[in-house]
């Protein structure tokens, strides 16, 4: 019996369509990607509910004639190549003929289309690849088209759509790839009837401002270098950011002949060109634009066209390099070396001759107490009791009866009033196996941490009101996130009030955050969270708890007063898990007696 069939055009094309079109944002990439194709100048983009139910695309290129617009919805009809040797000598950003094919393959799409030379428009209605209506009308040149109800007769793919705020994040970035590579085109966003970016025509510098600038901060072009190499091989123009202003939120991004593309052996060569001039964990920010022979690449290799294979990538790699190098070194970023100087070692004052120079002089108020402000910032409700407090007698510690970690027999032999401290960073406690060294901020996280989350568990957190609200301001892809972050933040203690399409007003902080710092540490919880990714509301909750509890504990440096210190080291001990903060990072180490002892 036979077993091979041949599958129904629908069927198939819906699978087609799959590989081509995965969420609202392949959509709009391909839509947009025609209206550039086209020669447009201008295009409006109009979104709802982040393109799952209407998408629409109004542009002001050439258009198409009647013959055109029906061909166009054809599997394999395009106008941008005739025969495979136009594969290497694309300058467009489309050429399979498949984006609007499987646009209507699985949703219904209504275009309307007229060319110059016509006084009539055609206009098209398809549903699901079937063709509902076709007539003359009367619109402007260039072409309309609205996508509704993308998946309706996929409802299997409709339910692996994401939330409405994480699809509308894919939206901008695919936005984003585009506008920053067509800064002479003038695009507008409108997402529920409001208008979240209006970009005129620009050069390329002020078009990355538009996107990523800030209203209230330094200019994000100020943070950028400009790039550029011209060889035989390629052409390579752009940005770079100084190794100062890198950060966990960089805003990193490769171009090659007018298309966004990922590249990781590139990427590798800019981080090369920044070694020695990075902290742990942050990243500059780059727009590099490559322009190369078509011959030279091959953009066929997957379906998006975000992933480029270049012929001689080993040769392009060292130019790269060697670029973003000369760049950050003409504007003086790299810090020059004193070979006067670089060679001398700091010798210890004990070491040192009387001629040797005398110690820079340092002045400090040693009387000054980090914790008043915080206890004179809000009122104290009954139940929460301020963590520092001058006045509380030194109570004996109390221990968990918590299974034994590293440190499990030490604490037998300590006593209230030995905590000692050193270079306001350290406490040392004295006990019967040796030294237990603490790290003063990590135990003040843990503590923080765990008040959090009883406060969370209990709903009970207090705020309290700034006297002058802070603002906000966000990267438009960031909206999205904090709205959907919005009541868990109001949760931990934080009131945001959206005015206007980028920027939140901050009237309200946790009581146990310092007001001055509400924007960082707002900040701080939403780079994290776009890190992580993460969903469920507890997981997000304790990551958004770990960060508060990061930025309200006390510094490394600044006085702790006796009594202040023996309360926090009595808290940390009545902990669950006191060795190692929510994070993993190790709290306290035991310096044992026979360690001690080796030294002498």
């Amino acid at each position: 019996m036979d077993v091979v069939r041949l599958l129904p055009d629908s069927v198939a094309n819906q699978i087609a369509a799959g590989e081509v079109i995965q969420r609202p944002a392949s959509c709009l990439k391909e839509l947009v990607e025609n209206s550039l194709d086209a020669g447009a100048t201008r295009v409006q983009i109009i979104v709802r509910d982040a393109g799952r139910t209407m998408l629409q695309v109004i542009d002001n290129g050439k258009g198409m004639s009647e013959t055109d617009a029906r061909m166009a919805f054809e599997w394999h009809a395009t106008s941008k190549i005739r025969e495979a040797a136009d594969l290497f000598s694309l300058r467009t950003m489309g050429f399979r003929g498949e984006a609007l094919p499987s646009i209507c393959a699985v949703s219904q799409v209504e275009m309307q289309t007229r060319i110059a030379d016509s006084e009539l428009g055609t206009l098209l209605e398809i549903s699901g690849s079937q063709v509902q209506r076709q007539e003359p009308v009367q619109c402007p040149i260039g072409t309309n088209i609205k996508v509704r109800n993308l998946f309706f007769n996929v409802p299997a793919r409709r339910r692996f759509l994401k939330t409405d705020q994480t699809e509308m994040r894919n939206l901008l970035q695919e936005f984003y790839r585009i506008a920053l590579v067509y800064p002479k085109v003038a695009f507008t966003l409108v997402s529920q009837d409001e208008v979240l970016l209006d970009l005129p025509a620009a050069t390329e510098k002020l078009r990355i401002e538009a996107l990523f600038g800030s209203l209230t901060r330094h200019t994000f072009s100020h943070q950028l270098v400009e790039i550029a190499s011209d060889t035989e091989l390629v052409s390579i123009r752009g940005f770079v950011g100084r190794p100062e202003d890198a950060g966990k939120n960089s805003k990193q991004y490769f171009f090659v002949n007018g298309r966004f593309m990922r590249h990781a052996y590139f990427h590798k060569a800019v981080m090369t060109a920044y070694e020695g001039m990075l902290t742990g964990g942050v990243m500059p920010s780059y727009f590099i634009y490559f322009d190369i022979d078509p011959a030279s690449i091959d953009v066929n290799i997957h379906p998006t066209k975000t992933e480029i294979k270049f012929a001689d990538e080993q040769l392009i790699f060292p130019i790269l390099l060697a670029t973003v190098r000369e760049a950050l070194g003409k504007f003086n970023v790299v810090p020059s070396i004193d070979f006067d100087t670089a060679g001398k070692i700091d010798i210890p004052s004990f070491l040192r001759g009387s001629s040797s120079p005398a110690e820079p002089a340092t002045t400090g108020n040693t009387n000054y107490n980090p914790f008043s402000s915080y206890k004179q910032s809000r009122p104290m409700s009954a139940g929460w009791k301020t963590m520092y407090d001058d006045t509380l007698k030194t109570t004996e510690l109390v221990f968990s009866d918590k299974e034994e970690s590293e440190s499990g027999d030490v604490l037998s032999g300590l006593e209230a009033g030995e905590v000692m401290q050193l270079q306001d960073r350290y406490f040392i406690l004295p006990s019967d196996a040796g030294l237990l060294l603490i790290s003063r901020y990590r135990a003040h996280v843990c503590v923080l941490y765990d008040t959090c989350m009883k406060r969370l568990a209990a709903k009970d957190i207090e705020r309290q009101q700034m006297l002058f609200p802070e603002i906000w301001d966000l990267d438009t892809d960031d909206v999205p996130f904090v709205e959907q972050m919005r009541e868990d933040l109001l949760s931990l203690g934080f009131d945001l009030e959206r005015i206007a399409p980028r920027s939140f007003s901050v009237s309200a902080v946790p009581a146990v955050l310092d007001g001055s710092r509400a924007l960082e540490t707002l900040q701080n919880i939403l780079d994290n969270v776009k890190q992580t990714g993460l969903q469920a509301r507890d997981i997000l909750l304790r990551q958004m708890a770990l960060v508060l509890a990061q930025n309200a504990a006390v510094r490394d440096g600044k006085p702790m007063t006796q009594a202040e210190a023996e309360n926090l080291c009595s808290q940390l001990l009545k902990l669950k898990e006191y060795t190692f903060t929510p994070d993993g990072k190790k709290t306290m180490h035991l310096l044992k007696t026979e360690e001690i002892n080796k030294l002498f």
